[in-house]
Protein backbone atom coordinates (compact mmCIF):
# COMPACT_ATOMS: atom_id res chain seq x y z
CA UNK A 1 0.00 0.00 0.00
CA UNK A 2 1.39 3.32 -1.13
CA UNK A 3 0.61 6.52 0.69
CA UNK A 4 -1.27 8.90 -1.33
CA UNK A 5 0.78 11.57 -3.42
CA UNK A 6 -1.53 14.41 -1.97
CA UNK A 7 -1.06 13.03 1.71
CA UNK A 8 2.68 13.58 1.54
CA UNK A 9 2.71 17.54 2.73
CA UNK A 10 0.50 16.21 5.43
CA UNK A 11 2.75 13.19 6.48
CA UNK A 12 5.88 15.50 6.39
CA UNK A 13 4.14 18.58 8.20
CA UNK A 14 3.40 16.15 11.32
CA UNK A 15 6.75 14.49 11.32
CA UNK A 16 8.41 18.11 11.17
CA UNK A 17 5.67 18.68 14.37
CA UNK A 18 7.23 15.44 15.96
CA UNK A 19 11.13 16.05 15.25
CA UNK A 20 12.19 19.63 14.17
CA UNK A 21 15.64 19.24 15.06
CA UNK A 22 17.25 15.97 14.15
CA UNK A 23 20.48 14.48 14.32
CA UNK A 24 22.85 11.61 14.65
CA UNK A 25 22.50 9.98 18.04
CA UNK A 26 26.49 8.72 17.70
CA UNK A 27 29.04 10.74 19.86
CA UNK A 28 32.50 12.38 18.22
CA UNK A 29 34.30 15.18 18.97
CA UNK A 30 33.45 17.15 16.25
CA UNK A 31 35.78 15.76 13.95
CA UNK A 32 34.67 14.04 10.51
CA UNK A 33 36.94 11.24 11.29
CA UNK A 34 35.21 10.16 14.26
CA UNK A 35 32.00 10.08 12.49
CA UNK A 36 32.87 8.23 9.83
CA UNK A 37 34.64 5.53 12.39
CA UNK A 38 31.60 5.98 14.63
CA UNK A 39 29.17 4.75 11.73
CA UNK A 40 31.33 1.71 10.11
CA UNK A 41 30.97 0.82 13.88
CA UNK A 42 27.13 1.30 13.76
CA UNK A 43 26.83 -2.03 11.74
CA UNK A 44 24.43 -4.07 12.80
CA UNK A 45 24.87 -2.70 16.49
CA UNK A 46 22.74 0.12 18.17
CA UNK A 47 24.37 3.26 18.07
CA UNK A 48 23.92 3.08 22.32
CA UNK A 49 26.70 0.27 21.98
CA UNK A 50 29.18 2.39 19.44
CA UNK A 51 28.71 5.24 21.54
CA UNK A 52 29.85 2.92 24.72
CA UNK A 53 32.96 1.98 22.70
CA UNK A 54 34.54 5.00 20.94
CA UNK A 55 34.94 7.06 23.85
CA UNK A 56 37.95 4.58 24.85
CA UNK A 57 39.08 4.15 20.94
CA UNK A 58 38.99 7.70 20.05
CA UNK A 59 41.13 8.37 23.45
CA UNK A 60 44.19 6.29 22.14
CA UNK A 61 43.68 6.77 18.36
CA UNK A 62 41.34 10.47 17.72
CA UNK A 63 42.96 10.98 14.46
CA UNK A 64 43.72 8.88 11.16
CA UNK A 65 47.31 9.14 11.25
CA UNK A 66 47.02 7.62 15.03
CA UNK A 67 44.63 5.25 13.83
CA UNK A 68 46.71 3.95 10.89
CA UNK A 69 49.83 3.73 12.72
CA UNK A 70 48.09 1.30 15.14
CA UNK A 71 48.07 -2.50 15.87
CA UNK A 72 44.77 -4.34 14.16
CA UNK A 73 44.57 -6.61 17.45
CA UNK A 74 44.33 -3.48 19.29
CA UNK A 75 41.46 -1.98 17.37
CA UNK A 76 39.87 -5.64 17.61
CA UNK A 77 40.13 -5.51 21.00
CA UNK A 78 38.68 -2.37 21.41
CA UNK A 79 35.63 -2.89 19.75
CA UNK A 80 34.84 -6.24 19.94
CA UNK A 81 31.25 -5.81 21.54
CA UNK A 82 29.89 -3.97 18.80
CA UNK A 83 30.63 -7.52 16.43
CA UNK A 84 31.83 -8.11 13.19
CA UNK A 85 34.60 -6.77 14.92
CA UNK A 86 37.59 -8.37 12.71
CA UNK A 87 36.23 -7.09 9.38
CA UNK A 88 35.30 -3.84 11.04
CA UNK A 89 38.96 -3.67 12.63
CA UNK A 90 40.08 -4.01 9.29
CA UNK A 91 37.97 -1.49 7.55
CA UNK A 92 38.55 1.33 10.24
CA UNK A 93 42.33 0.65 9.88
CA UNK A 94 42.51 0.52 5.79
CA UNK A 95 40.55 3.25 5.99
CA UNK A 96 42.43 5.17 7.98
CA UNK A 97 45.93 4.70 6.11
CA UNK A 98 44.08 5.74 2.97
CA UNK A 99 42.78 9.09 4.26
CA UNK A 100 46.51 9.41 5.41
CA UNK A 101 47.68 8.36 1.95
CA UNK A 102 45.77 9.96 -0.45
CA UNK A 103 43.43 12.84 1.60
CA UNK A 104 46.19 14.10 3.52
CA UNK A 105 44.59 12.84 6.89
CA UNK A 106 40.89 14.51 5.93
CA UNK A 107 38.25 12.74 5.82
CA UNK A 108 37.04 13.78 2.15
CA UNK A 109 33.60 14.97 0.85
CA UNK A 110 32.25 14.17 -1.63
CA UNK A 111 30.13 10.68 -2.22
CA UNK A 112 32.78 9.59 -4.85
CA UNK A 113 36.06 9.69 -2.48
CA UNK A 114 34.42 7.90 0.67
CA UNK A 115 32.72 5.18 -1.31
CA UNK A 116 36.59 4.61 -2.08
CA UNK A 117 37.35 3.79 1.80
CA UNK A 118 37.02 0.58 2.88
CA UNK A 119 33.74 -0.36 5.07
CA UNK A 120 32.11 2.76 2.74
CA UNK A 121 28.58 2.32 1.35
CA UNK A 122 26.18 5.19 0.49
CA UNK A 123 24.64 4.97 3.83
CA UNK A 124 28.03 6.07 5.78
CA UNK A 125 29.09 8.27 3.36
CA UNK A 126 25.33 10.20 3.93
CA UNK A 127 25.74 10.76 7.46
CA UNK A 128 28.89 11.78 7.21
CA UNK A 129 28.02 14.16 4.47
CA UNK A 130 24.76 15.73 5.69
CA UNK A 131 25.76 15.50 9.67
CA UNK A 132 29.21 16.64 9.20
CA UNK A 133 29.70 18.65 5.78
CA UNK A 134 26.03 20.17 5.71
CA UNK A 135 26.11 18.17 1.94
CA UNK A 136 22.87 16.44 0.99
CA UNK A 137 24.10 13.63 -1.48
CA UNK A 138 21.53 11.54 -1.09
CA UNK A 139 19.20 9.91 2.22
CA UNK A 140 20.56 7.54 4.84
CA UNK A 141 18.93 4.61 4.34
CA UNK A 142 19.60 2.25 7.60
CA UNK A 143 17.23 -0.35 8.87
CA UNK A 144 14.70 1.79 10.27
CA UNK A 145 14.23 4.26 7.10
CA UNK A 146 13.97 1.23 5.29
CA UNK A 147 11.00 -0.30 7.64
CA UNK A 148 9.48 3.04 7.93
CA UNK A 149 9.56 3.78 4.45
CA UNK A 150 8.15 0.79 3.31
CA UNK A 151 5.65 0.87 6.39
CA UNK A 152 4.31 4.61 5.56
CA UNK A 153 3.66 3.85 1.70
CA UNK A 154 6.22 5.61 0.83
CA UNK A 155 8.44 2.93 -1.54
CA UNK A 156 7.33 -1.13 -2.59
CA UNK A 157 11.16 -1.79 -2.56
CA UNK A 158 13.19 -3.34 0.34
CA UNK A 159 16.82 -2.82 -1.13
CA UNK A 160 18.51 0.19 0.36
CA UNK A 161 19.54 1.96 -2.75
CA UNK A 162 16.14 1.60 -4.49
CA UNK A 163 14.74 2.92 -1.50
CA UNK A 164 16.99 5.89 -1.58
CA UNK A 165 16.42 6.49 -4.98
CA UNK A 166 12.39 6.30 -4.51
CA UNK A 167 12.68 9.14 -1.68
CA UNK A 168 14.93 11.14 -3.52
CA UNK A 169 12.81 11.49 -6.38
CA UNK A 170 9.80 11.78 -3.81
CA UNK A 171 11.35 14.73 -2.03
CA UNK A 172 12.45 18.27 -2.30
CA UNK A 173 16.16 18.15 -1.71
CA UNK A 174 15.68 20.27 1.59
CA UNK A 175 14.29 17.59 3.35
CA UNK A 176 16.83 14.64 2.39
CA UNK A 177 19.04 15.18 5.42
CA UNK A 178 16.16 15.66 7.98
CA UNK A 179 13.86 12.89 6.73
CA UNK A 180 16.45 10.14 7.21
CA UNK A 181 16.87 10.99 11.23
CA UNK A 182 13.47 11.70 11.44
CA UNK A 183 12.45 7.89 10.25
CA UNK A 184 14.94 6.46 12.90
CA UNK A 185 13.99 8.54 15.70
CA UNK A 186 10.35 7.22 14.89
CA UNK A 187 11.69 3.87 14.69
CA UNK A 188 13.06 3.70 17.80
CA UNK A 189 9.71 5.30 19.04
CA UNK A 190 6.70 4.42 18.08
CA UNK A 191 6.79 2.50 15.19
CA UNK A 192 9.14 -0.26 16.15
CA UNK A 193 10.44 -3.30 14.20
CA UNK A 194 8.11 -6.16 16.42
CA UNK A 195 5.67 -3.70 18.25
CA UNK A 196 4.27 -0.77 16.42
CA UNK A 197 1.92 1.27 18.80
CA UNK A 198 -0.17 2.05 15.82
CA UNK A 199 -3.26 2.84 18.25
CA UNK A 200 -0.81 5.57 20.01
CA UNK A 201 1.45 6.49 17.44
CA UNK A 202 0.64 9.81 16.20
CA UNK A 203 0.89 9.82 12.62
CA UNK A 204 -1.30 7.05 12.72
CA UNK A 205 -4.05 8.06 10.68
CA UNK A 206 -1.43 9.00 7.77
CA UNK A 207 -0.13 5.17 7.43
CA UNK A 208 -1.11 2.68 5.14
CA UNK A 209 -0.35 -0.01 7.40
CA UNK A 210 -2.47 1.59 10.82
CA UNK A 211 -3.68 -1.62 12.49
CA UNK A 212 -2.24 -3.77 9.60
CA UNK A 213 -0.64 -6.88 11.04
CA UNK A 214 2.86 -6.98 9.33
CA UNK A 215 3.22 -10.72 8.96
CA UNK A 216 4.83 -10.87 5.82
CA UNK A 217 7.61 -7.83 6.93
CA UNK A 218 8.56 -9.76 9.98
CA UNK A 219 8.91 -12.55 7.81
CA UNK A 220 12.00 -11.20 5.67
Amino acid sequence: MLLKKEKLPELLTELKKLYPKTKTALVYNNSAYQLLVAVILSAQCTDERVNKVTPALFKKYPTPQKMAASDIKDIETLIKSTGFYHAKAKSILESSKKIVSDFKGEVPHTMAELLTLRGVARKTANVVLGDFYGIDEGIVVDTHVKRLSFRLGLTKNTEPLKIEQDLMKMLDKKYWHWISHALIWHGRGPCDARKPECKTCPINKLCPRNGVVLKKENKK
